[in-house]
């Protein structure tokens, strides 16, 4: 298997090589780990409205990215999506996510999707799985 931390970027949601992927471009700030974003009507489920799975891969990305960043590969264990209210297209987005707790090589996250101001449309939690050197 190749080496999971080897970037050829083709991520679906932050590789910049993806011609198909969302190209996310995630930066660090205060221990969270922040992308600002507009998804058009080809990620929608219907009229205006972003798809949900498109809500949980921003939402996944997010947690798991982070811990990626921070040079820590791990894997989603398990992921529980709220969606609080429709998350539209064609408006600016911002992602985040953070780690809220870890018990050894678990590792609790949390992410939300907010509007411009301020209101949160969807948010995550997760338990990711830091993987052992052999997995890598």
């Amino acid at each position: 298997m190749a080496d999971m931390m080897e970037d050829d970027g083709f991520c679906f949601a932050c590789g910049q090589n993806n011609p198909i992927g969302l190209k996310l471009k995630f930066v660090e700030i205060a221990g969270r780990y922040v992308a600002k974003c507009v998804m058009d009507k080809n990620y929608q489920s219907f009229n205006g409205v972003l798809h949900g799975g498109i809500i949980t891969t921003l939402l996944d990305e997010a947690m798991g990215g982070y811990l990626f960043h921070l040079k820590q590969p791990a894997y989603t264990g398990k992921l529980e999506v709220r969606y609080r209210r429709p998350t539209p297209t064609g408006e600016q987005l911002t992602v985040s996510g953070w780690i809220a707790g870890r018990k050894r090589n678990v590792v609790e996250m949390r992410s939300e999707i907010a509007l411009s101001d301020g209101t949160i449309t969807a948010e995550a939690t997760a338990k990711m799985v830091v993987m052992e050197k052999a997995e890598v």
